[in-house]
């Protein structure tokens, strides 16, 4: 999947427009010809937030004919719904790891989007096999014990614990407990 690009992004609305300050403080308007800020984070919401993905393909679905203004129409609107407020929390991080925030909005409640494009559901894209080894691992239990409670081999835990890593870009395993604990996979 492509990244980010590296950096930090933090997002804000300012006069109706999107905005984006990297870490060094340089602030810019987003603009469609922002092609490869916009493509890495349509391609985010494609794989991680699919049911906001398409929502969002929908209701911009009259401007696909000008394929980067659909693309920017599509950013746009997820990023204000998502990241719209300056705070002291990086957006997307140097990792490509989202940080939603509670972005006021006149339609709160009643929006249909709402926990679609809001505050959208994640898919994580983890079976429940693994799913059943790593929330034992995440909590503490060694992969030895795992496999002995599962009745698995421990190459079959190592394997699982390896596949999900590729798949997430995830190192080692304090990188999986804050990937865990940023898109509350175990609560």
């Amino acid at each position: 999947m492509n990244e980010l690009l590296g950096i930090g992004l933090e997002f804000y609305t300012y006069n109706e427009e999107l905005w984006y300050k990297l870490e060094n403080g340089t602030t810019y308007r987003l603009t469609e010809n922002d092609y490869e800020i916009i493509d890495s984070i349509l391609k985010k919401i494609e794989y991680f937030y699919p049911k906001a993905y398409f929502s969002l393909c929908a209701e911009y679905e009259r401007s696909k004919a000008n394929l980067p203004l659909y693309r920017f129409r599509i950013v746009s609107r997820f990023c204000k719904c998502n990241f719209g407020v300056i705070d002291n929390v990086i957006d997307i991080d140097e990792s490509s790891r989202l940080n939603f925030e509670h972005v006021p909005c006149p339609l709160r409640g009643e929006c249909r989007y709402e926990h679609i494009i809001c505050h959208p559901e994640f898919e994580h894209h983890i079976s429940k096999a693994e799913m059943r080894i790593l929330e034992r691992w995440y909590k503490g239990e060694s992969k030895d014990a795992i496999a002995n409670e599962l009745c698995l081999s421990i190459h079959t835990v190592n394997n699982h614990i390896r596949n999900v890593f590729a798949r997430l870009k995830i190192h080692n395993k304090a990188e999986f407990v804050k990937y865990a604990d940023s898109n509350n996979l175990f609560r």
